[in-house]
C-alpha cells in the first residue's frame, strides 16, 4: 500500500483526543484513589465525584441551585415562627404554629437535602464518619424529636411541653449545608474549565495540502495522521506538530516558551499546536498528533495537578471523624445515666439530657469556622484587585517559603518596547521613526506595533506608505513619501545590497534586539528593542525577602535575557530555557526538598508549574489558560498584588484557626453541661431549646470574629 493510499485509510480513525475511557472515569478531588466509571458520592468523604477530563455539564450545579433557593423560601417563614416569641412577637396563636413549621420544614429537610442525608447514611454505613454524619444527626435528631412531641406531646412524654420544637434548628442547618454544597459545585466547574480551554486551542478543522493536480481541501483535526501535509494560512492557529516544508514566517510561541517575540520559522523548523502563524503561508508535515503533541501532554500535567488537590475542608473531616462518635457516646451515655439515677419524669429528663448533648455538638460552628473567614476575606480580596478561586491557594499561601515568578509578562511588561533609536547621519530620530512608523502600517508583526505606539507617544507624524511588501522571516519593504524604505534584520539589509557597516558600533545589552532601517539603498540607522521590566517589579523581590519567601524566577527564554532581569531585580536564583514541562519538573523537585511552593506567572506556558505548585497566582492581563489553573489571580496590572495575597492569607488562615478554637472550646464546655454535669450541684439542665440557642451564639463568635478580616488595611 502506497503512503498516500495508507495515509487515507488510516484517516478515517478517529481523532486522539483524551482517551474515552479517561474522560469517562469519576474520581474525588479528595482521594485521587478513588475511580469509579460513573458520577457519584466519594464513599470516603461524601464529597461529589468529578471526571478526570471535565466536561460543560452542569446538571449538578443547577440541582444544587434549585433545592437551595426552594429550602431558603420555605425554612425563612419556619425560623420566622420559630423566633417571632423571644422577640416578643406571637405570629400564630396555640397549636398552629408546630404544624405549621412542621408541614414547611418536610420539604426542606427531606426533598431539599436529599443528597445530604444520602451522604450521612453511607458514611455511617462505612463508618467513614465526616462532616456529613455530624450534620445527618444533628439534623435527624432535632427533626424527629420535634415531630415526636408534636405528634404526641405529654402523651408520650410525660411533663414535656409540647411546644418545645426545633424545626428551625434542623431548617437552618439544611439551608446552610446545601448553600455550601451549591457554591463547591460551582467552584469545581471553573476549575475545570481549564482543562477545556486548553482542549480548545487547536482549531477544529486543518487545511490538507492536495496531491499534485489537486486543490487542498479542510478536514476536521480527526482525521489528520502523522505524515500529513498541511497549509498553515497567515493568522492562523497551527493544528497538529509538525516540521515546516516550504515557506517563512515567524510564529507566536509565547504559549509555550514564555518568549514574547515571534519566532523566526523556515524549512526544517520545528512548530506545535496551538501555536499562532503571524504572516507568511507555510507548508508543514505532521509529526505529532493527539496525545504526543506538546500541548496534549501539558493538558495532561494540568489535570493530573488538579486531581491532587486537597480541598480545605479536610480538615474538619478528620476532626469530624473523631468527633462523631466521642458525641454519639456521650448522647448514649447520658440518656443511660438519667435512665438510671435522674428524678421523675426519669425519660424526660434522660431525652432532654440526650438532645442537648446533640443539639449543643451540632456542627455549625465548626462547619463556618472556614468557610465564613474565607467568604469575608475573599470579598476582602476583591475589593482590593484580588480574585481568589480556590479556597485551597489562600491557606497554602499563607504559609509558602518558596514563591517562583515568571518574567515575561509577569516581572516584565511581556510586549517589546522600542528602548533607543541610533539614526546615521543626516536622519534625526523623529525622521527615522516617521519613515518606519510609515512603512509599518501595513504590517501586523509585534514589532511593528511597538514601532507604531512609540510613534504616538513621542506626536511624531507618521506619513502613508505605498508598494508594501513583507518579506517573512526577513523585513518589509515599502515607498515613504518617495523614499523606498527596507526595514529588518541586518542580515535582511545585507541580502538586498545594503552595507550595515555603520550599526557595527552599536552594543547590545542582554535582553535587547536590534533592527536596522535602509533610505534608498543605504543605511539610516536602527531600533533597540526590549521588554521592559514593570515598575513595581523591585519593590515585589524586597518584600517577598522581607517576608522571608524564598524568590526564583522561571523563563523559557534565553539564559542571557533571564540573567540580565534578574541581575535588575536582584533575584539570585534563576532557571532559563525552560519547557512548560521543565518548569513544573522543577517545582516537583523544589517540593520534595519540603518546600511550600507557589508560582506566579501569566502565559500558557505556565499552566502546568501554576497546577503543580501549591499555590497559583495569574496575571489578570495574562492568557486565559493561566488565569482558569491558577487559585488566585491579580486583576490589576501592579504585582503589589502579591504581596496583598500573602498577607491577606496569612490573616485569614489566623482567623480560621481561631474560629476553630471557638467552636472546639465552646464543644468542650457546653457538651458536659448539656449532660447535666451542673445538675446535682445547682439544679440546672439545660433544655434542648437553650442548647440550640447556645449553638447559634457559638456561631455567631465565629461570624464575628470572622468579619474582623474586613477592617485589614494592606
Amino acid at each position: 500500500m502506497s503512503d498516500c493510499c495508507q495515509q487515507d485509510h488510516q484517516r478515517a480513525s478517529p481523532a486522539v483526543r483524551p482517551p474515552a475511557s479517561e474522560g469517562s472515569l469519576y474520581t474525588c478531588p479528595m482521594h485521587p484513589e478513588i475511580l469509579q466509571d460513573k458520577p457519584g458520592d466519594c464513599p470516603m468523604c461524601g464529597m461529589a465525584l468529578e471526571p478526570l477530563i471535565p466536561s460543560d455539564d452542569d446538571s449538578e450545579s443547577t440541582t444544587l441551585a434549585r433545592r437551595f433557593w426552594l429550602s431558603v423560601a420555605l425554612g425563612s417563614p419556619v425560623v420566622m415562627l420559630a423566633m417571632a416569641p423571644m422577640l416578643g412577637v406571637t405570629l400564630l396563636e396555640g397549636p398552629w404554629t408546630g404544624w405549621v413549621e412542621f408541614l414547611l420544614s418536610i420539604p426542606v429537610v427531606c426533598w431539599c437535602g436529599a443528597s445530604v442525608w444520602m451522604k450521612g447514611f453511607r458514611s455511617f454505613a462505612s463508618r467513614n464518619l465526616n462532616m456529613f454524619s455530624l450534620i445527618t444527626l444533628g439534623t435527624g435528631v432535632a427533626f424527629l424529636y420535634s415531630v415526636t412531641m408534636l405528634v404526641f406531646g405529654r402523651v408520650f412524654v410525660p411533663g414535656a411541653n409540647s411546644g418545645d420544637y426545633y424545626f428551625e434548628a434542623a431548617t437552618a442547618i439544611m439551608v446552610l449545608v446545601l448553600m455550601g454544597q451549591w457554591l463547591e459545585s460551582k467552584g469545581r466547574a471553573k476549575a475545570g474549565a481549564a482543562l477545556r480551554e486548553l482542549l480548545d486551542l487547536t482549531p477544529a478543522k486543518a487545511l490538507l495540502v492536495g496531491k499534485e493536480g489537486e486543490a487542498d481541501r479542510e478536514v476536521p483535526i480527526a482525521e489528520i495522521q502523522n505524515g500529513d501535509r498541511l497549509r498553515i494560512l497567515p493568522g492562523g492557529k497551527i493544528p497538529t506538530d509538525g516540521v515546516v516544508l516550504e515557506g517563512e514566517s515567524a510564529i507566536h510561541e509565547s504559549m509555550l516558551t514564555g518568549e514574547p517575540l515571534p519566532v523566526e520559522k523556515s524549512t526544517g523548523s520545528i512548530v506545535s499546536a496551538g501555536t499562532i502563524n503571524s504572516s507568511g503561508s507555510l507548508v508543514i508535515r505532521v509529526t505529532r498528533t493527539g496525545a504526543g503533541m506538546a500541548l496534549s501532554q501539558i493538558i495532561s500535567l494540568v489535570a493530573q495537578a488538579q486531581r491532587s488537590h486537597a480541598p480545605i475542608q479536610q480538615l474538619a473531616d478528620h476532626v469530624a471523624s473523631i468527633f462523631v462518635p466521642i458525641v454519639i457516646g456521650i448522647s448514649v451515655v447520658t440518656f443511660t445515666f438519667w435512665m438510671i439515677a435522674g428524678p421523675e419524669p426519669l425519660l424526660l429528663h434522660a431525652l432532654t439530657a440526650a438532645v442537648a448533648v446533640i443539639m449543643i455538638a451540632c456542627p455549625c460552628a465548626l462547619g463556618l469556622a472556614t468557610p465564613m473567614a474565607l467568604i469575608v476575606g475573599i470579598g476582602k480580596a476583591a475589593g482590593n484587585g484580588i480574585l481568589v478561586r480556590s479556597a485551597r491557594a489562600l491557606q497554602n499561601l499563607a504559609t509558602t517559603d518558596l514563591i517562583a515568578l515568571d518574567k515575561t509578562g509577569t516581572l516584565t511588561e511581556g510586549t517589546p518596547k522600542v528602548i533607543s533609536i541610533h539614526p546615521v547621519a543626516p536622519y534625526s530620530e523623529e525622521q527615522l521613526l516617521s519613515l518606519a512608523a510609515g512603512a509599518e502600517q501595513g504590517s501586523e508583526h509585534p514589532l511593528a506595533r511597538s514601532l507604531m505606539l512609540h510613534a504616538q507617544e513621542r506626536e511624531v507624524q507618521i506619513p502613508k506608505a505605498t508598494s508594501f511588501k513583507a518579506f517573512p522571516g526577513g523585513g518589509i519593504a515599502a515607498e515613504v513619501d518617495g523614499v523606498r524604505v527596507l526595514i529588518g534584520t541586518t542580515l535582511f539589509l545585507s541580502g538586498h545590497g545594503v552595507p550595515t557597516g555603520p550599526l557595527d558600533s552599536i552594543q547590545l545589552q542582554q535582553g535587547e534586539g536590534l533592527v536596522a532601517i535602509a533610505a534608498e539603498g543605504v543605511v539610516a540607522g536602527a531600533f533597540l528593542f526590549r521588554d521592559t521590566i514593570r515598575p513595581t517589579a523591585k519593590k515585589l523581590i524586597s518584600e517577598l525577602k522581607r517576608l522571608g519567601v524564598r524568590v526564583a524566577m522561571l523563563t523559557g527564554d534565553r539564559i542571557s535575557t533571564a540573567m540580565a532581569v534578574a541581575g535588575e531585580l536582584g533575584i539570585d536564583e534563576f532557571h532559563a530555557e525552560l519547557s512548560p514541562a521543565g518548569k513544573a519538573d522543577q517545582f516537583k523537585k523544589w517540593k520534595v526538598e519540603g518546600y511550600r511552593t507557589t508560582m506566579a506567572g501569566d502565559g500558557i506556558n505556565d499552566a502546568p508549574a501554576l497546577a503543580v505548585a501549591d499555590t497559583a497566582i495569574a496575571m489578570g492581563a495574562g492568557s486565559d489558560i493561566a488565569k482558569e489553573t491558577a487559585g488566585i489571580i491579580l486583576l490589576n496590572p501592579s504585582l503589589e498584588g502579591i504581596i496583598s495575597s500573602i498577607q491577606l492569607s496569612r490573616a485569614i488562615l489566623k482567623v480560621i484557626r481561631q474560629n476553630l478554637f471557638f467552636a472546639f472550646a465552646y464543644n468542650i464546655l457546653g457538651i458536659p453541661i448539656a449532660a447535666g454535669v451542673l445538675y446535682p450541684f445547682f439544679g440546672i439542665l439545660l433544655s434542648p431549646m437553650i442548647a440550640a440557642a447556645a449553638m447559634s451564639l457559638s456561631s455567631v463568635s465565629v461570624i464575628a470574629n470572622s468579619l474582623r478580616l474586613r477592617k485589614i488595611v494592606f
